[in-house]
């Protein structure tokens, strides 16, 4: 129950008191003990609402002080401040030596040099020499401040808490500034079972890949929901979510009537099955990571070959080649030509896959045949030796195949994804473009492709033709990615840099040059006005909206992309957005881990610096504690970290001193300088703070200051979460991992590697390749509003407010408010936001804002805010993340697909439900 109201405090900010517990006789609203938890709270930039203030008034002194040990602790939880935070060097950052390398010199002399009941090597003292635990190097206590060593000062590993070299730290002396920071409002929650119903249903009806944090969350919340109990919504878009939900079912009881039933409704190609076995064998349902599957009761083996063998065959067939690897895998657990005769479309599908020579002698091989020549859709059954089979052919899963001769027959796949690309390949641009058109997904993915067969700067009469029947069928995520990456290909980028992003546990960008030819305008624009015209198609079907109020910040928020393989965050910024850094002179960048028993770890923080023209500048590690005159400064470097404490660094960077002595970027990274992965570490994170330039700064970690915490997991050992511009404030949030290299990790050890990936991830997200939320949000309020009112801040505080004129259609009226020309009115002010929550006051507003700042009084409707704020206050407003904006624009249900040519008298299976591709 404790892991259920973490999650739900993380996502909708509630808290529950047990009402058993309210006896009316509590300690009342001005009691000590609730002025405590409060002082406690604020500290770490939570309040209560009244509501709660009531709840937790009401309980017994003994009541209140467990819920102050239980909110406390979930609240320090999710800032990381639950944990032990002492870097190497105690009085951080005071205290850091300026030579690293005179330290360093220091350190060897006392390695190799000293010995035991000799005087100390550095200062030549005798008797002041002993070693120190665990790892027994001698260490003189005068050369080394055992007041500010948090380890040995030779190896830097973690020393025994006990160990006599530890001394109380010295005090500062002066008192440190309060830190400001955002507040976050505590609610009062009711029913932990209504409330988690309400985030796993919203999770459940997501058209884009879950966050891992999104999916541990669902898998928390799911036993308190109608859910968790088989009672599912009519559909779940995504089928990697679909299948994480099953496997919970099928462990849970995998043969009670109702799990049966579902499995039969709801997996309905061969991939669901395929990621439902990874699901049960503690794999990935996303099928990035190979799964070794676990072997099955055999009436669940049947029930899923039953579900194969029920597929239409051309279906079956590709799926299973879509993932050949994992399906051979699986083809050992699920012993598919065990009963043939029951389900002989599976058999079959599997004997392509390995390409099994085939013996018409036996009753494997004639039933396989007589499948094979039912189906001329999905297969043909060809002569040959086995010179060309890459598998070595062979039997599956142990069967009669075992007898098959050499050179017997072999059944081959005849399938759409060949057919594309010989059209392709011969530069047939009609038939590309018709045979693309049967399947939309894939013909937005490969419009780019189809568009440079255009031999004229028109849309091609087959391809408009195409988009046209296949774009109200295709789902939001192709259909964004396609109008973020077409709207610059009039742009000639020819030498620059494209970056991708393969599917993995973990974002890699790979980079490649920039070969292909700009498209011509006029091509690019008639291809942009169709993908928008079917987003604003899709928004017009909802709700209207007296008012929209848009934050032009929002231009800087990509539309989330890859979200399976994104950290667990505390705030979740979409990956290629660019935001202003929070007040302060001082960034601290921080980064925690523990390391399992009986494994070292040593994980380093280290940042990098370029120049305008991201020359190589300075770094800031272990190799280098201090750049600059002290504009960066590492606390140190600690090679282990065990339990309880773990080991923290930080580095601090003067944004200020940093951009005054020529440094432009600075390129934060965590290094597993030892080459554990980060999936092996059970506690391990990074994030940065904003602290004050007024006071003293001291090594403690302030939960007030935290802006962004997130982990590190996956099979990684380079983390770049983030590009700083120093000069302007701002950071791009890359949340990006790099191969690792084939040595120790460090900065250096990347070399030139480094400069390339930062330089075009910096240029790639810079150059509005990417659908943004505010592309998203003015389509939206376009669509259902009559007037949209911008907040801009720059170049000065201005209130925008645009109405749609009389002959204005949606398009045009999107047009004139993404590009802020022409506004009905323009309203300067010291703060928009305030004028904006005036506006809208008891108003049905859609509110999309960068910060939660705008609360208007009595409003309704929906609200989007990346960051908290005093709006967040407002319980008449339904708030939303990025991930439900997008998922609005799931396209209507539609009749069963068309099969790519006619079926086989002998083909009763039925048609899969349409999806959105």
């Amino acid at each position: 129950m404790l892991a259920a109201e973490s999650v739900l405090l993380r996502r909708i900010r509630t808290v529950y008191v047990d009402p058993a517990s309210a006896s009316g006789g509590g300690t009342g609203p001005g009691g000590p003990a609730l002025r405590r938890l409060e002082a406690e709270l604020l500290g770490r930039g939570h309040v209560l609402t009244l509501a709660l203030h009531e709840a937790l008034a009401s309980l017994t002194p003994e009541d209140l002080a467990a819920a102050h040990t239980r909110l406390v602790g979930l609240v320090d939880a999710l800032l990381g401040s639950d944990r032990t935070h002492t870097p190497l060097f105690r009085g951080f950052p005071r205290t850091v030596p300026r030579d690293t390398e005179a330290l360093y010199v220091d350190r060897v002399f006392a390695f190799l040099l000293q010995q035991p009941d000799q005087p100390c090597v550095l200062c030549g003292e005798g008797r002041t020499v002993f070693p120190v635990s665990p790892c027994a190097h001698l260490v003189c206590r005068l050369c080394w401040d055992g007041s500010d060593y948090a380890g040995c000062p030779v190896c830097h590993r973690r020393v025994d808490a006990d160990e006599p070299f530890l001394r109380p730290v010295r005090a500062v002396g002066a008192a440190k500034a309060p830190v400001p920071g955002p507040l976050r409002l505590l609610c009062l929650g009711t029913d932990r079972a209504r409330d988690a119903t309400g985030v796993v249903d919203a999770l459940l009806a997501r058209r884009t890949p879950l966050s891992p944090q999104d999916r541990d969350d669902l898998l928390t919340l799911l036993p308190l929901t109608p859910a968790g109990r088989g009672v599912l919504p009519a559909e779940i878009p995504v089928r990697e979510t679909k299948a994480t939900v099953l496997g919970a079912l099928v462990r849970e009881a995998w043969d009670g009537p109702r799990v049966r039933t579902l499995l039969a409704e709801r997996l309905t190609t061969a991939t669901d099955v395929l990621r439902l076995l990874a699901v049960l064998s503690g794999g990935d349902a996303g099928l990035v990571s190979p799964s070794r599957f676990t072997t099955l009761p055999r009436p669940l083996r049947r029930d899923l070959l039953a579900v194969l063998d029920g597929l239409p065959t051309p279906y079956l067939v590709e799926d299973v080649l879509r993932h050949p690897t994992a399906w051979k895998r699986a083809a050992e657990v699920l012993h598919p030509f065990e009963r043939h005769a029951r389900h002989p479309r599976a058999a079959l599908a599997f004997a392509v896959l390995r390409r099994t020579p085939v013996d018409p002698g036996t009753s494997l091989g004639s039933a396989l045949l007589k499948t094979a020549a039912a189906h001329p859709d999905a297969v043909r059954a060809d002569e040959g030796p086995a010179a060309d089979d890459p598998t070595g052919g062979g039997p599956i899963g142990g069967t009669a195949a075992d007898d098959a001769p050499a050179g017997g027959r072999r059944i081959r796949p005849a399938t759409w994804a060949g057919r594309l690309e010989q059209a392709i390949a011969e530069g047939d641009a009609g038939r590309a473009a018709l045979i693309a058109g049967e399947r939309p997904g894939e013909l937005l993915r490969r419009l780019d492709q189809l568009l440079r067969l255009h031999t004229s700067e028109e849309l091609a009469p087959e391809l408009e033709r195409a988009l046209l029947r296949g774009l109200p069928k295709v789902g939001p995520g192709p259909l964004l990615s396609a109008f973020g990456a077409l709207r610059v290909r009039s742009e000639d980028r020819t030498g620059r840099r494209r970056v991708f992003f393969p599917r993995g546990d973990v974002t890699r960008a790979l980079t490649v040059p920039e070969r292909r030819a700009p498209l011509p305008a006029a091509l690019v624009t008639a291809a942009v006005t169709l993908l928008r015209a079917e987003v604003l198609r899709r928004f017009t079907a909802g709700e209207p909206y007296a008012l929209s109020v848009l934050d032009a910040g929002l231009a800087d928020l990509t539309v989330p992309f890859t979200e399976r393989s994104t950290a667990k965050s505390l705030v979740a910024v979409p990956r290629g957005s660019t935001q202003t850094l929070p007040p302060g002179a001082v960034l601290r960048l921080f980064l925690h881990w523990t390391e399992p028993e009986g494994m070292r770890t040593d994980l380093d923080l280290s940042v990098a610096f370029f120049d305008a023209d991201w020359t190589f500048t300075g770094l800031c590690d272990y190799t280098s504690l201090v750049h600059g005159a002290k504009a960066a400064v590492h606390s140190g470097d600690l090679t282990s970290a065990p339990a309880p404490r773990g080991a923290t660094e930080y580095v601090d960077l003067d944004l200020k001193r940093l951009a005054g002595q020529g440094d432009v970027y600075a390129v934060p990274l965590v290094l597993s300088y030892n080459n554990v992965p980060f999936e092996e570490l059970g506690d391990a994170f990074a994030g940065f703070m904003a602290l004050p330039a007024q006071g003293p700064r001291d090594a403690s970690y302030d939960p007030r200051a935290v802006r962004q915490r997130f982990d590190l997991a996956g099979d990684s050992k380079v983390c770049l979460p983030m590009i700083v511009e120093l000069g302007r404030r701002r950071a791009l949030w890359t949340d990006t991992h790099l191969p690792a290299t084939g040595g120790f990790q460090s900065v250096g050890s990347h070399g030139g590697a480094l400069t390339a990936v930062a330089r075009d991830l910096w240029e790639q997200f810079g150059s509005g390749s990417r659908t943004t939320l505010w592309d998203l949000t003015v389509w939206r309020a376009a669509a259902r509003s009559p007037e949209v009112a911008v907040v801009c801040r720059e170049p000065e505080p201005a209130l925008l407010r645009f109405r749609r004129r009389p002959d204005e259609d949606t398009a045009a009226f999107a047009v004139r408010v993404h590009s802020l020309h022409a506004p009905e009115e323009r309203l300067p002010h010291p703060d928009p936001s305030a004028a904006a929550a005036e506006l809208a006051a008891g108003a049905r507003v859609f509110l999309a804002t960068v910060h939660g700042d705008i609360g208007p009084a009595g409003a309704t409707g929906t609200c989007y805010r990346l960051f908290p704020g005093a709006g967040d206050a407002s319980e008449s407003l339904t708030r939303v993340a990025a991930g439900d904006l997008v998922a609005e624009l799931t396209p209507a249900p539609t009749a069963a697909p068309a099969l790519p040519s006619p079926r086989p008298a002998g083909d009763t299976a039925p048609l899969p439900p349409r999806r959105a591709e």
